[in-house]
C-alpha cells in the first residue's frame, strides 16, 4: 500500500473509528480510571519505521532488565531491523501485512487474537499519533495502554484510550521520548507530564558480528572487484537511499558522484561501495556508472539484511541521506556522516559515532509529529544547500586521520 493512502486511510477512516471505540468504551474507562494493574507481558507497537526500532532498543533494554517479558508487532517489510540486536525473541514478534487494506485488516485480527494468547497487560504505543496503531493499543485487551498524548495541543486526535498517556517532547531526541514513555509506563496512571529526570546518556548495545557471514561478506566484495585485499584497502560505504516515506531526504546525485570521485582521486588505498535494497539496484547502477571508475563498486541487492553489521564491521566509514542504514550501522563502531534536510538530527540522528551534515535553513526541519512526516516542498533547498565540498570537508578528516594513525 502506497505511503499516502496509508496516511488518508489513517485520518479517514483511523479519526472516526478511535471516537467510535472512545463512547464504547466510555463507561468501562470511567470504572477503572484509577486503578493500577501488573505490568508483565509488555508490548512494543512500531509499524513502520526500521530506524525507530533501533532507537527505541535502549528503553526495551531498560524494561527488559525490570523483568518484563517483552513482544514486538511491526510492519513485515521492517522486522529485519529487530533482528540486529535481538532484544525481542523471535517467538514474541507478529507481523503485519499491509500490503493492501485486506491483508492489513486481516493480520491486524489476528493480532488481536495473538495479543490474547500471549496476555498481553501492557502496550507501549510508540508511534507518533498514529490512529491505527492507537486502535491496535486500545483493542489489544492490554489493561495498561502506554502512547504519546496532544495533551493541549490542538489537532493529532486519536481519542482517549490510554492509561498512561505522555506528553511528546518535540525538542528532545526520540530516543529520550521513547526512554519517558517506557518509564511512565511503569508509574502511576494518568500523568502525561512526566518527570523523572534522565541524565544518563542513552547507549545502544553492540551487535555480534557472525565469523561466517564476515566471511561471506569478503567473498562477495572479491566477486565484485577481484583485487580487494582485507585489511589493505579501505571501504567507503556510500547510501544515496531514503524510503518513499519522505524522498526530500535524498541528497543531489550529481554531488555524490563529485565526492565519490574525488575521494577515490585523493586516495588510492579506498573501495567506494554503493550500498541499497534490490529494488534500489538500478538507481545505484546509474550513479556507479556516472562515477566511472573501477574501485566503485554497486552493491545494492547484493548483501542480505543479516549480512550488514560484518559489512560495517570491516568498512571505514559511511555516508548516507538520513535514513535507515545509518541507524543500522549505530550497533557497530563504523562512523556515519549523515545528510539532513526535511528532518533535524536534534531528534533523529543516529545515537553512536555518527556526525550530521546539516544546512539548518528557517524552513527545516518540515516534517514533524503535527503533520506526520509529510511536507509539499518540492524544492528541498536544505538539502542543495549542502555541496559537495562541505561534505567532503568532513570526510576527508576522518580518513586522514586513520592514516596518520597508521603512520604512528
Amino acid at each position: 500500500m502506497k505511503v499516502d493512502t496509508m496516511r488518508w486511510v489513517d485520518h479517514y477512516v483511523g479519526v472516526p473509528l478511535c471516537f467510535l471505540l472512545k463512547l464504547v468504551f466510555w463507561p468501562f474507562d470511567r470504572m477503572r480510571k484509577e486503578q493500577k494493574t501488573a505490568s508483565n507481558n509488555v508490548l512494543f507497537i512500531e509499524l513502520s519505521e526500521m530506524g525507530s526500532a533501533i532507537l527505541a532498543d535502549p528503553s526495551m533494554r531498560w524494561l527488559k532488565g525490570q523483568g518484563k517479558t517483552l513482544h514486538f508487532v511491526i510492519f513485515e517489510k521492517n522486522v529485519a531491523s529487530l533482528h540486529l540486536l535481538n532484544t525481542i525473541d523471535r517467538d514474541k514478534i507478529f507481523l503485519i501485512k499491509p500490503d493492501n487494506l485486506f491483508s492489513l485488516a486481516i493480520s491486524s485480527l489476528k493480532f488481536l487474537i495473538w495479543c490474547r494468547r500471549k496476555r498481553i497487560d501492557t502496550v507501549i504505543d510508540l508511534e507518533l499519533f498514529s490512529r491505527f496503531t492507537a486502535i491496535l493499543t486500545r483493542l489489544s485487551g492490554a489493561s495498561n495502554r502506554t502512547g504519546f498524548d496532544r495533551v493541549h495541543e490542538e489537532g493529532l486526535y486519536r481519542g482517549d484510550h490510554l492509561t498512561h498517556p505522555v506528553m511528546y517532547n518535540s525538542h528532545r531526541h526520540i530516543s529520550r521520548n521513547f526512554m519517558t514513555l517506557v518509564r511512565a509506563s511503569q508509574n502511576e496512571p494518568h500523568q502525561p507530564y512526566q518527570k523523572e529526570w534522565l541524565d544518563e546518556e542513552i547507549e545502544l548495545a553492540r551487535a555480534e558480528v557472525n565469523s561466517d557471514l564476515r566471511s561471506s561478506v569478503i567473498t562477495k566484495l572479491k566477486a565484485l572487484y577481484g583485487d580487494f585485499k582485507p585489511g589493505v584497502q579501505r571501504l567507503v560505504l556510500v547510501n544515496p537511499n531514503a524510503s518513499d516515506l519522505l524522498p526530500q531526504r535524498r541528497w543531489m546525485k550529481d554531488r555524490y558522484v563529485n565526492v565519490i570521485q574525488t575521494l577515490l582521486a585523493d586516495y588510492s588505498d579506498i573501495l567506494v561501495v554503493i550500498t541499497g535494497a534490490p529494488a534500489e539496484r538500478s538507481e545505484a547502477e546509474i550513479l556507479r556508472q556516472q562515477v566511472s571508475h573501477e574501485r566503485c563498486l554497486n552493491s545494492a541487492g547484493v548483501f542480505e539484511f543479516k549480512e550488514l553489521v560484518p559489512l560495517y564491521s570491516i568498512s571505514e566509514l559511511m555516508l548516507s541521506n538520513d535514513s535507515g542504514p545509518p541507524h543500522f550501522a549505530s550497533v557497530t563502531d563504523l562512523k556515519t556522516f549523515v545528510i539532513f534536510g526535511p528532518e533535524t538530527p536534534a531528534l533523529y540522528g543516529a545515537l553512536g559515532n555518527s556526525t550530521p551534515i546539516y544546512a539548518g535553513l528557517p524552513c527545516s526541519p518540515c516534517v514533524s509529529a503535527g503533520n506526520h512526516r509529510k511536507t509539499s516542498c518540492v524544492d528541498n533547498q536544505c538539502l542543495k544547500a549542502i555541496d559537495s565540498g562541505q561534505v567532503l570537508g568532513v570526510l576527508k578528516p576522518a580518513l586522514d586521520a586513520r592514516v596518520i594513525m597508521k603512520a604512528g
